[in-house]
């Protein structure tokens, strides 16, 4: 298998039988998951031609900054949570237990920032006025 097809494998692991559902589906999941495999060694390697960068480091900064938009989504989460919901926010432990974070990391998660962009989507201010975190206005 070459460099390429390899990361593209790893990225686009084959489902374990018995894990699809139904199970008579199985076939199609390994057939997409071919499929994927194929369109992501094809964009990898000219990603990797193009930048002339090697691909696993591509393929590294790609999961990098699909974690770094994903912490993104959880801070604004956990603002709307906090800042935003009903009339009662959620818990501090009760959010950091769904996202993984201790209390004091939701208290510091996210800052005003997070809070704007909220309001900005949803087209309502907070709640509740809200003392400044460690993010700040960051």
């Amino acid at each position: 298998m070459h460099l390429i097809e390899e990361l593209a494998a790893l990225r686009n692991p084959m489902p374990e039988p018995g894990t699809v559902t139904p199970e008579d589906c199985y076939n199609d999941a390994c057939e997409q998951v071919q499929e994927q495999r194929k369109e992501d060694a094809f964009a990898l390697e000219a990603a990797s031609d193009g930048l002339q960068t090697d691909p696993l480091l591509l393929a590294l900064d790609d999961l990098r900054a699909q974690r770094e938009r994903v912490d993104a989504a959880v801070r604004v989460l956990l603002a709307y949570g906090r800042e935003f919901h009903g009339g009662r926010p959620y818990s501090l432990e009760e959010l950091g237990r769904h996202a993984g974070y201790s209390i004091s990391g939701v208290r510091t998660a996210y800052g005003q920032d997070e809070i704007r962009q909220v309001a900005e989507q949803i087209g309502r201010q907070a709640n509740r006025p809200r003392k400044d975190t460690a993010r700040g206005a960051r």
